[in-house]
């Protein structure tokens, strides 16, 4: 790569340098040209006061020729009536060349001619005169090629050195350019980043963010592999523990009994694992799209009271419902299941006694959702991390409670689906509270 951009470079610069002197050479010439019609105005001006005075051009016309003039006097018919430099009796009728056909039509005119003996350039420059004839002034000079000759050398040496400069230029740019995305690429993780270019600087810092990301990414899945393993290895062997002694026929019919309720309890819980494992895949997929429409939101909370009614009254828990009818732009089932993980979480790790109290209100046009509880509450340095997957604040407790340490992971992936936020604010030993604004 870094051959090619400083081939590309070389290439452009060297472009850049002829296109740089051709263009240079040419103002040059027309400066040259314009500034040579200016020299031969003068000199017509000059001459045209004496123009009857041909004797008097005569006597000139050494110092003409060392000049590099040439004066002629052509009549009203073309016929040259004098010529410093040639003989006006060996001349042609002037009445068809260029300058002078202009002269007589618009006054002055104008035109260059090369020499095909000596390979000079000779300007014109034609004025009419009041009697209508037309004096002509010219001079000789090189031709931008003889001046291209006489200069090539110096040219050549300026590009060469110009060439040189740009592909010194060049190797430096292309490896202060491409110095700190080699470095990044062999040293991803390292915290320390030399001064680049402000324009690459937010490349830099996308391919940095992308790398944690990946390694953020991994590490969790690594993590929720794990975690998921051992959760489903728990009660596996328990089953297989229980269903190894019935078959045996070690256990009684009364441990049979009890051995083949602890069976269904692991099932149940394994069941529900794996539907939130499911649900949790189904929510991480980033081409999943879920269809929205109006929900209200008080009437799908006394949905899941109702649901929840007997479980809550299993554990002596009060369920209380408060607020108003509230619609918000949502998905009804993903709605179901936040519900559902919030009361489940308030009845799982409440006080018997104790009591969950899910609200419903409009806060300033957006749907507030709060679910509070009077359970065993959580400590600071735990909250942070609630809604981590498999985090349990009290790990016993959960899995005896049927928990599967999923419920809050859900709930923090349907917020996100909603660009909803999330609030949490709970005390140990007095309660919990979960708030929702859609």
């Amino acid at each position: 790569m870094k051959k090619r951009l400083n081939l590309q470079f070389i290439m452009a610069s060297s472009f850049a340098v002829v296109i740089t002197a051709v263009v240079s050479m040419m103002l040059f010439y027309n400066i040259f040209k314009n500034q040579v019609y200016d020299d031969i105005k003068d000199y017509t001006h000059i001459i045209q006061a004496f123009h009857q005075e041909t004797q008097e051009w005569e006597k000139n016309r050494l110092f003409l020729e060392e000049s590099g003039l040439r004066i002629t006097l052509i009549r009203k018919d073309g016929s040259v009536e004098y010529d410093s430099s040639v003989n006006q009796q060996e001349m042609e009728n002037h009445k068809d060349r260029p300058e002078i056909k202009e002269a007589g039509d618009f006054g002055e005119g104008t035109a260059v001619r090369r020499s095909a003996t000596n390979s000079v350039h000779t300007f014109y420059y034609a004025k009419r005169l009041e009697n209508g004839d037309i004096i002509r002034i010219g001079k000789d000079s090189e031709n931008i090629f003889q001046m291209l000759k006489h200069t090539g050398v110096l040219i050549a040496v300026l590009s060469l050195f110009s060439v040189l400069l740009c592909g010194i230029l060049s190797r430096y740019l292309t490896k202060r350019l491409l110095s700190p995305i080699e470095k990044l690429a062999s040293n991803l993780d390292g915290g320390h980043q030399e001064s680049v270019y402000e324009e690459i600087q937010p490349f830099i810092q996308t391919i940095r963010k992308q790398h944690f990301n990946i390694l953020d990414h991994a590490r969790m899945r690594q993590e929720f592999t794990a975690n998921v393993s051992h959760e489903l290895k728990t009660p596996l062997t328990a089953i297989s523990g229980y269903a190894e002694l019935i078959e045996s026929g070690m256990a009684g019919e009364k441990d049979s009994k009890r051995f083949a309720g602890e069976i269904h309890s692991c099932s149940n819980r394994l069941l529900a694992l794996i539907n939130d494992i499911l649900k949790l895949s189904e929510l991480d997929a980033k081409e999943q799209e879920f269809d929205f429409e109006q929900v209200d939101l008080y009437q799908a909370a006394e949905n899941c009271l109702d649901m929840m009614d007997m479980q809550a009254a299993k554990q002596g828990i009060t369920l209380e419902l408060k607020g108003k009818s509230c619609m918000i732009s949502a998905n009804r089932e993903l709605i179901d299941e936040l519900l559902y993980n919030l009361c489940s979480n308030g009845v799982r790790y409440n006080c018997r006694g104790g009591k969950v109290t899910v609200t419903v209100i409009s806060e300033n046009g957006r749907g507030l959702l709060s679910v509070k509880d009077t359970g065993i509450g959580i400590s600071k340095e735990h909250q942070e991390r609630i809604f981590e997957r498999f985090y349990r604040v009290d790990k016993g407790r959960s899995r005896q409670n049927g928990g599967t340490g999923l419920g809050l992971a859900i709930v923090k992936h349907i917020v996100a689906q909603h660009k909803a936020e999330i609030m949490l604010e709970s005390q140990p030993g007095v309660g919990t509270e979960v708030k929702v604004l859609f």
